[in-house]
């Protein structure tokens, strides 16, 4: 979420286009704070599935990647697509912000690899369809789209039969407390079913700043299973013993009694 930066936080319906032009200007705002703050951790060629440290080496979340297509949304500086790329995989990364691929662009210049990416929004991929034989999200974009029956279609056009989608979001129940990481916490204090989008608004424009939208466990399962997924997986993170790292609302305080991250695994048809 927005960092450093005066605002008012509302619950309100908010549409894909208001949505894609707040949070691209975010994340253009944010990006070399974000990488500065977290590059270490995420690590320049590692996969992280969530604040909990988490690591696809563990979790094997994306199945075999060597040989495929694989695409990343939301992708960030590239880590993840990295990982990919290490273990045999074309890589694709896919975000809104420009200056994010820019350091994913230095990060490759650095290391002497190269992951294409493209500037795009996820509600509407820019690729043919059964493009991909993966695509993945960690943290990255889903929750950023406000139709999420229709993005999961985008998705499964992009995919060739029998290929797999692996998204991690924030864990939906985190969704009826406040995002504080101390034991402010851990009191429920807004419904689980209110489905209104998570706004920010800059109080000296006046302007959308930041939208997150929320879904149920249940409505992504549904979304997955309309556009023809299956569901072979749902990885709820416990939170490590040794793990004392604060990430916004992610911490030991709140992660050793409740889920922070959902990830999901599903295989198209």
């Amino acid at each position: 979420m927005s960092a450093h930066r005066p605002v008012r936080v509302e619950r309100r319906r908010v549409d894909e286009t208001a949505s894609l032009r707040a949070n691209r200007a975010d994340w253009d705002r944010y990006a070399d704070e974000y990488q500065s703050t977290h590059g270490e951790f995420l690590g320049d060629d590692g996969f992280l599935w969530g604040p909990e440290g988490v690591r696809e080496d563990a979790i094997g979340a994306l199945g075999p990647v060597a040989g495929k297509a694989v695409l990343e949304l939301g992708c960030g500086a590239g880590q993840c697509s990295r990982w990919v790329l290490r273990h045999g995989g074309r890589p694709v990364g896919l975000d809104v912000s420009m200056r994010q691929l820019q350091h994913s662009r230095r990060i490759d210049e650095h290391l002497g690899t190269r992951v294409p990416t493209v500037l795009a929004g996820a509600a509407v991929l820019p690729f043919a369809d059964a493009t991909f034989d993966v695509v993945f999200s960690a943290f990255g974009a889903l929750q950023f789209i406000s139709d999420a029956d229709a993005l999961v279609a985008e998705i499964a056009r992009v995919t060739r039969p029998g290929g797999r989608l692996a998204f991690s979001v924030t864990h939906p129940t985190r969704w009826m407390f406040p995002d504080d990481p101390g034991p402010e916490g851990l009191v429920a204090s807004q419904s689980y079913w209110d489905r209104r989008p998570y706004v920010e608004i800059d109080d000296e424009t006046g302007e959308t700043a930041y939208v997150e939208h929320h879904r149920t466990l249940g409505d992504w399962v549904r979304a997955l299973a309309a556009a023809g997924y299956r569901l072979v997986d749902l990885v709820e993170p416990e939170w490590p013993e040794d793990h004392d790292r604060v990430w916004g609302g992610w911490s030991r305080t709140r992660g050793l009694l409740t889920p922070g991250t959902a990830l999901y695994v599903a295989d198209l048809g």
